[in-house]
This record gives structure tokens, C-alpha cells and sequence, in this order.
């Protein structure tokens, strides 16, 4: 699963958000793709750099009492093993209901067993029989609304197998239910539009499974140690397409308008992997090696985009089968794209499913398309579908694994520089949620196994996946995996079997890894030190852990070093493993930069003290995209007194990585007054002509936010006219600092733009200099915005509603953000309408206070007129009834979040 909030692209997908501050006008900051982190990291909606997720443990106070709180979760009991799931499903579009018929062919795990206890949730059961040469004979049976407990007719040993019969309803809605950090819901079925209400929203149904959603919607063992082949039959109307795992063997028109797909899944996979989808789409066909179909289902208006949306997926496929050894296991790999999913996408078995965000024109994936989500997802199906977590405290024995494999996508494809990009994302997405929590990667204990869904299970698990690359070597590291999912194909496993794989291959033990990364909290905080001994020619580097001990171990790093010297490089090999740690090496002369951890592969915090000389010769020298990410970040600070960090920094402003230019962009504030006019030529050079869409957009925003005069007039308003929607908006944005009036009137020609991240930027700047006018603007797109983007419309809503306007346009303001609050879809954005209508409620309720005030005073003045007092109480009238207005609001927003 890709969850949209650990992976800052799932902070979501396709939308730059613009959030004010609002009192001060101030826009504090710029947000994309709002959903993870991801992560990576589920759906949550997140304040810039702020995880949703969070535990109250100080890293200060963290302690084994605090981390194992939670009650130990065991493996699931397996009384029976579930062989086959055969399914006949119709649907009821008006109830939302699924009627179905399932027949399970089970047969007892090891001990004799009479009752067979199966996850059914909310169904109304019709009939519960054994079958048996095609007789049925009913059973009885207590159902509690969530379990299905069948009284068998007798006992059945490990040498018996069995069929049941099932007929019954599945009621999705009736059900209460939770999401978690990557799934907003967790009903397993949803109806979207079903009667047809909505004119810009197609009628479908989908599944979502994970983590154990799949009982909603058909009886099973939901759980992800078993393991079951499937038959799927599904009738619908004519004009519909279907979609499930595996092949679809037979069609039948029915002759009544209706017609069944029967879709046949003859590999064993874990039952959170079934699913079902259902609406009219177009279908892009496509295909791997001449024999595996590879289809790309979308909403007929994306069709001509649906190959550069997914038109990499062969070459996936292709890489990821002869890096690994295996072979894609699964007889095809479709896709298909929802709206309304409750996640961001699902590596459902042979038929992923992807919210509507992967959906974009050309033009949109000028500034970002969906690689990592179609390669995490596809990576997927050797760790997670072939090869299954045996239970949820084991996840990121499919989810890290699914997160680096985004980083060899990457390597493979665009090269190693932006692999390790991506690779040090992971990196701060995992850093910052450790400032919060601090949990083992693989976790035993916890309260609720959709916990497991953050930036750990994602980030920290594909980073050390990383470090055990490096630390065995590729050849082994490749060559362990396609042991391990030989070895256990079509099989459930534990830590212990990826472990135990690796150790039969490589002939190394590799407890001591496991143990420190796998089956602990916490990283490395690490203090490096280098002197240089003149009269010895001697070079010692000083390395110092400084986590707390705790609950985080003294950890066992064999690291690199490279050591300049002379234009040589002197490569050393260490091993980190005390507190304290001090290493010293023969050199001919005084090292021009000692550079350790030179594969940069450590994940770990670290303090490294080198001079403006040694960062410069790292930026200059140093082979890797993170060496020179280092060298200008560090260079950054010193440049506002120092004059050759001054020089690097805008000497990396032509870096041949898109990401060094970016940070060179925001490390120029220090010295722009030192080298103003070189700085603004470069900037309005990049603004211009660099290939990148985010650097031309950052090299506006520095522009805008350094430079004043008119002169940038003509630059901004090129920028309205540029290919990428990033760099439109923030021209839109920079435009407004020198002429608002223009500024709006820009805005205006763009009003009728699709692309949310123009509509949420034409808001940003008409809270801020609009006028009554705009409203209908603001109601207008309030039916367009959908998802996480809605935060940042409701604030700017929110801020140009306390600006000095008419009340029927305050009361329609009101109306509309209460409706997100009610309907918006998920709980974070209710949460933020509630806040909002509060701080509207305040605002209004103290106009209404210094109004009362001044009616109070001017009562006793013989001066004032009585069309005055008049006009002041028909005022005074009118805001009352405003902030009854908004406080109903306010409660009705509250008993929907209660």
C-alpha cells in the first residue's frame, strides 16, 4: 500500500498548497502533494514538516516501560487453512448493498476442529450450509455481527476438507468503522455516486482490503497468514466494466441488461489482496514481454494521458524480474484508477488500484508524475503479494521492501542521484517522526495494528534495506532475495525467514543486523571529529554515539572513509561499535577532506565539524549527490561571512542536479546584499530557462521575495504563460507583490482553469486582496476541490471571510465550509472546518462586542443622529444573526465529528 502521508508525495498528489497565517498576510508556506506521509508515510492531512501521527514520548524520556506500553499482538491461531474462495456477487446500487454467494473450501490446520470460526462483518446471513456433492445441508451458527462461529457436522482432522456455503448481504455503510495513517476508511466496499446524483463523479464500486477490510465484503479468514486461490463471479450492468485479480476466463450477456465477468485467480494469495472494481472506464492496453497483459483502466477523459501516466510499467517489470531472479509471478498486471479511494493506492494482486490523484494531463506531470507510487506498488507483488507478512507486527517485510523498491526503480531508470534523493527523503520523513516516537521495525506490541502504517514501517524500513545492501554487497543482496522469495513463494513470513535467507546465501551471521535495525528503536546520533598531526603525518577521526541508551542500543556500523590527500583517495574501512570510538591512519600529507561515511548510506543524525575549505573541496570533489547536498547546506550557513562559502553556494546554483540548484536557490537570503546584482541575473536566468519546473518556480519566489520594482513585471507575467501549473502559480503569487490589481486581473482569465493547485493559488491571493466579488469564485470551487486540499481552502476561506465583507457573503462562506466540514470526507478536514468556523465564530462575536460598545456610547451622545444609531442597530441586527449563523454551524460540524 502507498500511504499519502509517510511519502510527502502522498502529502498529496497533484495540488501545491498555500496556507496563510492569518492575521499577518504572511503566506507561510508552499505544500505539495498533499495526501503520507505519505510515506510515507497514510492518509493524514499534516501542518508543513508536522506528522499527524505522534506519541507523547520525549526522545529524552524514552524508555522500554514507555515503548512496550502496548500489549503484545501474537500471530493469528490457524485452526483451518482456507484453500479456496469462490464468490457470486450482484450489487444493489440504491441500498448499497452486495448480495453474495460464497462457497470456502477450508480444511483443518493440524488439530481436529468442529467449529469453524470465520471474519463476516455486517452482513444479514441468508443461508450457512455445508455442501457436498452439490447438496446443501444447513448448520448452525452464532453470528455476532463480526465473527461467524459454524457448528460443523462433526470432526474434522488435518487429512478432511470441507466446503461451506454461504448466501448473504453485505451492508458497507451500516458498518462503524476507523482508518488509520494509510487507509481514511476501513469498510472494504464502497459505492461511489451509485444513483447517479453527481454529474462530475462517475458511478463505481471498489474494494479495499488491507489490513483486514476484506470480511466486509465476502466470509473469510481475514487475516495475512493465509493464504487462498479465487473465483470471482460479478454481475453488472452492461454498459459497466468489471476488474478483479487474476484472469477473466468467461463473459455472459444475461439477456436482461445485465452481464457476469467471472475472473479466476489460480495462485494462492492472502485474502486482504482480493478485490473487485466496477465502472465505466477506458482501458489502455499494453504489454510485457509479449505475453502479459498490462492494462491501464482510467476515466474516459484521462485516456489519452493513460500511457504517460503508466507507460513505464513494462520497463518495470522488465527491471524489477532481472534484478531480483524471479520473474513477475502473476498472470497480468492491470491497473485501474478510482475516485473518492480511501488510500493511495493498493498492490491488490494482479489489479492495482489507484486514487484519482495518479489521474493527471501532460501538462500536470511537467512538475511531478507517479513513479514511486506505480513502482511501490508493483514491487509489491514479489514482497507482500508472492511473498506475505505473516502477521501485521512483520508489515515492513512488505512495505519497506515496497519502499525501496521506488529506490532501484530510480537507480535503474533516472540514475543513482535521484535514487538517493528520493533514498534521503525517506530519511527525513523517518527523522521526524522519530522526534515524536521512537518504535522497533518490527513491532510486537501495539495497541492497533493500523499503527503500523508510518514513517517507520515505510521510510526507516526502505533506508536500512538500504544499509544491508551496502553492508552484504549487491551481488549477495540480490542473490538473498531471490533465495528468499524462492524459497518462500506463495508463503507467509517473519523477520527471522528474510534473516535466515540472507545468511544462507552470503554464509555471514547477521543477528548482530537484525537485531540493532529490525528489533530496536531508535538511530545512531553521531558526533565526528578530525585532527591532522603535522609532526606524526597522522590523521584521526573521532566518532561519538550519542543517543540515549535506554532504549536504543550502542550500534555495530561498519562504515567507509575516504581520505583526499595529494589528489588521491585513500579508502579505509571502520567499525563504529563503542560510545567512544577513535581511529587513526598514516597519511603523507594533511588531507584536503576526510570524507566518512562515504557511500553515505548511514541512516543516522550526524554532527561533522570541517572547515569552509573541506566543504568546498567535498561540494568540488566528492562523487555523490548527498556529498554535495552536504557541502551546500553547510556552506549555507557560513555564507553571509565568508566569502568563498559565498562562492560555492552560487557556483551551485549550476549544478548539474535539479535539487543541489534548489538548495543553492534557498541558501542565497545571506548574501544577496553582497552580490546583488550577480544573484538577481542568475535567478531571473533560472526563473527563465531552467529545465526544471521547481527551481524556475523557487527562483520566482526568491525573486519576488528579495527584489523589488518593476522591472520583474515582465518575467512574472511570462511565468503566467509557462507549461508548468507550479510556475504559473507561484508567478500569479509574485506578480501580486508589485501590481495587485494586475495580479487579479490575471487571475481572473484564469479562473476557468481544472488544475487545483491554480484554483487554491487564485484563493490564496483573493483572501488576500479580493474583494466581494470573489465570493461566488470561492463557492464556485469549493465543488472542485476534493480530498486533503480542502485544509488549505478552507483557511484561505476562512481569511477572506474575516476581511471587511458584506454578511450574505460571510453566511454563504459559512454554509459552504460547513458543508466540508460535514461532508469533506475524511476527519481531518472536519476538524479543520470546526476550527475555522471557531475562529470565524470569535472574530464575529468580537465585531459584535465593539459594536455594542460604540451603540452604548453614542446612546449618550446629544450629537449623534438618529439615522445613525438607526443604521448602527440595523448593523448590530444583522451581525447577531451572523454569529448565530456561524455558531450553528460550529455545532453542526461538532456532532458530525462526534
Amino acid at each position: 500500500m502507498f500511504s499519502v502521508d509517510l511519502i510527502k508525495k502522498l502529502m498529496w498528489v497533484g495540488a501545491y498548497k498555500k496556507f496563510t497565517v492569518l492575521l499577518n498576510l504572511v503566506m507561510v508556506a508552499t505544500l505539495r502533494n498533499i495526501l503520507f506521509l505519505f510515506v510515507l508515510a497514510g492518509c493524514t492531512a499534516q501542518k508543513a514538516g508536522e506528522s499527524v501521527y505522534q506519541k507523547t514520548i520525549s526522545l529524552d524520556t524514552i524508555n522500554v516501560s514507555a515503548a512496550y506500553s502496548a500489549p503484545y499482538q501474537p500471530s493469528e491461531t490457524r485452526a483451518f487453512d482456507l484453500l479456496h474462495t469462490k464468490l457470486d456477487v450482484r450489487f444493489d446500487w440504491n441500498k448499497q448493498h452486495l448480495n453474495g454467494k460464497a462457497e470456502l473450501q477450508l480444511k483443518p490446520y493440524f488439530y481436529p476442529v468442529k467449529t469453524l470460526i470465520l471474519d463476516a462483518k455486517g452482513f444479514d446471513l441468508h443461508a450457512v450450509a455445508l455442501q457436498n456433492n452439490g447438496c446443501l445441508t444447513a448448520l448452525k451458527y452464532d453470528y455476532d455481527g463480526l465473527e461467524l462461529a459454524i457448528e460443523l457436522d462433526k470432526n474434522y482432522s488435518k487429512n478432511d476438507s470441507l466446503k461451506i456455503y454461504i448466501e448473504y448481504t453485505a451492508k458497507p455503510n451500516d458498518l462503524i468503522v476507523s482508518g488509520d495513517n494509510a487507509i481514511a476508511s476501513g469498510k472494504g466496499l464502497y459505492f461511489i455516486d451509485p444513483l447517479n446524483q453527481d454529474p462530475e463523479k462517475p458511478s463505481q464500486i471498489w474494494t479495499q482490503g488491507e489490513t483486514e477490510s476484506s470480511s466486509c465484503w465476502f466470509p473469510t479468514i481475514d487475516i495475512p497468514s493465509e493464504k487462498m486461490t479465487q473465483e470471482i463471479s460479478i454481475t453488472v450492468k452492461e454498459k459497466y466494466l468489471t476488474l478483479s485479480n487474476g484472469a477473466l476466463i468467461y463473459q455472459a450477456e444475461n439477456g436482461d441488461g445485465t452481464r457476469t465477468d467471472v475472473w479466476a485467480m489460480n495462485k494462492q494469495h492472502a485474502p486482504y489482496l482480493a478485490m473487485i472494481a466496477v465502472g465505466d472506464f477506458s482501458v489502455i492496453e499494453d504489454l510485457w514481454r509479449d505475453s502479459i497483459a498490462v492494462n491501464y483502466y482510467v476515466e474516459r477523459k484521462y485516456a489519452p494521458h493513460a500511457m504517460q501516466i503508466f507507460g513505464e510499467t513494462p520497463e518495470m517489470l522488465e527491471c524489477f524480474s532481472s534484478i531480483l531472479g524471479v520473474d513477475y509471478p502473476w498472470v497480468k498486471y492491470h491497473q485501474i484508477v478510482v475516485r473518492d479511494y480511501v488510500s493511495g493506492a493498493m498492490e491488490n494482486t494482479s489489479a492495482v488500484v489507484h486514487g484519482g490523484f495518479v489521474q493527471q494531463t501532460a501538462r500536470e506531470m511537467i512538475d511531478e508524475n507517479n513513479e514511486d507510487i506505480i513502482s511501490h506498488e508493483l514491487f509489491h507483488h514479489w514482497f507482500g503479494d508472492l511473498v506475505t507478512c505473516e502477521s501485521w507486527a512483520n508489515l515492513p517485510l512488505n512495505e519497506s521492501f515496497a519502499t525501496y523498491g521506488e529506490y532501484i526503480w530510480r537507480e535503474h531508470r533516472h540514475g543513482r542521484e535521484s535514487a538517493d534523493y528520493h533514498l534521503q527523503e525517506m530519511l527525513n520523513n523517518y527523522i521526524y517522526e522519530s522526534k515524536s516516537y521512537q518504535e522497533d521495525l518490527i513491532r510486537y506490541y501495539f495497541d492497533d495494528k493500523e499503527e503500523l502504517f508510518d514513517r517507520h514501517t515505510y521510510s526507516k524500513g526502505g533506508c536500512i534495506l538500504h544499509m544491508l545492501r551496502k553492508e552484504v554487497g549487491d551481488l549477495a543482496f540480490y542473490s538473498s532475495l531471490e533465495h528468499y522469495l524462492t524459497k518462500h513463494a506463495y508463503q507467509s513470513v517473519e523477520v527471522h525467514d528474510l534473516r535466515i535467507a540472507f545468511e544462507e546465501v552470503t554464509g555471514r551471521d547477521l543477528n548482530w543486523f537484525f537485531n540493532q535495525w529490525f528489533l530496536a528503536s531508535g538511530h545512531p546520533i553521531l558526533l565526528i571529529n578530525h585532527e591532522y598531526v603535522d609532526s606524526t603525518k597522522t590523521q584521526s577521526i573521532i566518532i561519538e554515539q550519542k543517543q540515549t541508551r535506554e532504549n536504543t542500543p550502542i550500534y555495530h556500523l561498519p562504515i567507509t572513509v575516504d581520505i583526499y590527500v595529494n589528489g588521491r583517495v585513500q579508502k579505509e574501512s571502520l567499525l563504529v561499535s563503542e560510545r567512544y570510538n577513535s581511529f587513526s591512519f598514516d597519511v603523507s600529507q594533511k588531507p584536503d577532506l576526510v570524507n566518512v561515511d562515504a557511500e553515505k548510506m548511514l541512516l543516522c543524525e550526524k554532527n561533522e565539524k570541517k572547515s569552509t575549505q573541506e566543504w568546498s573541496f567535498q561540494y568540488y570533489n566528492t562523487p555523490l549527490y548527498l556529498d554535495r547536498f552536504e557541502a551546500i547546506v553547510a556552506l549555507g550557513k557560513k555564507a553571509r561571512k565568508d566569502s568563498l562559502a559565498a562562492k560555492v553556494v552560487l557556483s551551485a546554483l549550476n549544478d548539474p542536479f535539479w535539487k543541489i540548484r534548489l538548495i543553492a536557490i534557498k541558501s542565497l537570503e545571506p548574501v544577496i546584499g553582497l552580490y546583488e546584482t550577480q544573484i538577481k541575473l542568475d535567478l531571473i536566468s533560472l526563473a527563465s530557462s531552467d529545465v526544471n519546473s521547481s527551481v524556475r518556480s523557487k527562483a520566482i519566489v526568491m525573486l519576488a521575495q528579495e527584489f523589488k520594482g518593476d522591472d520583474l513585471k515582465a518575467l512574472f507575467i511570462k511565468g503566467t504563460k509557462d507549461s508548468s501549473y507550479l510556475v504559473l502559480e507561484e508567478s500569479l503569487t509574485a506578480l501580486a507583490t508589485i501590481d495587485q490589481t494586475l495580479a487579479l486581473e490575471y487571475c481572473a482569465s484564469y479562473e476557468g482553469e481544472k488544475n487545483i493547485g491554480v484554483i487554491e493559488t487564485i484563493c490564496y491571493l483573493y483572501s488576500l486582496h479580493g474583494d466581494d466579488g470573489h465570493s461566488d469564485f470561492f463557492v464556485s470551487s469549493a465543488e472542485k476541490i476534493t480530498g486533503y486540499t480542502r485544509i488549505s481552502f478552507i483557511n484561505d476561506y476562512e481569511f477572506y471571510l474575516t476581511q471587511n465583507r458584506s454578511f450574505s457573503v460571510v453566511n454563504q462562506g459559512v454554509e459552504v465550509i460547513k458543508e466540508m466540514g460535514i461532508n469533506g470526507g475524511n476527519k481531518y478536514v472536519s476538524r479543520f472546518a470546526k476550527q475555522s468556523l471557531e475562529n470565524l465564530n470569535n472574530e464575529y462575536k468580537r465585531r459584535q462586542q465593539v459594536l455594542n460598545k460604540k451603540i452604548g456610547t453614542l446612546n449618550s451622545d446629544e450629537n449623534i443622529s438618529s439615522k445613525d444609531l438607526q443604521i448602527m442597530r440595523i448593523e448590530e441586527a444583522e451581525l447577531k444573526e451572523v454569529v448565530s449563523k456561524i455558531s450553528l454551524a460550529y455545532s453542526d460540524v461538532m456532532k458530525h465529528l462526534k
